[in-house]
């Protein structure tokens, strides 16, 4: 079994600002305030969570293989 990684820059994609956040385990992240630009971050279509759209690392579930938070 793969170990599941619980931190993840976050990159922003208006500003390029990043930062290094521990995922939560227990429920998905549909929002993310840049603290640079105070862009409000929401998941691109198709992705579950702020993590799977903007982080170097997936959401812990999506990591597990059991899909979407």
């Amino acid at each position: 079994m793969t170990e599941v990684m619980l931190k993840s820059t976050i990159t922003c994609p208006n500003c390029g600002h990043q930062k290094e956040e521990e995922m939560p385990t227990d429920s998905c992240q549909f929002f993310y305030d840049c603290q640079s630009c105070g862009d409000v971050l929401r998941p691109n279509e198709g992705d579950c969570c702020v993590y799977c759209s903007f982080g170097t690392k997936p959401c812990p579930p999506v990591q597990k293989g059991s899909g979407c938070c």
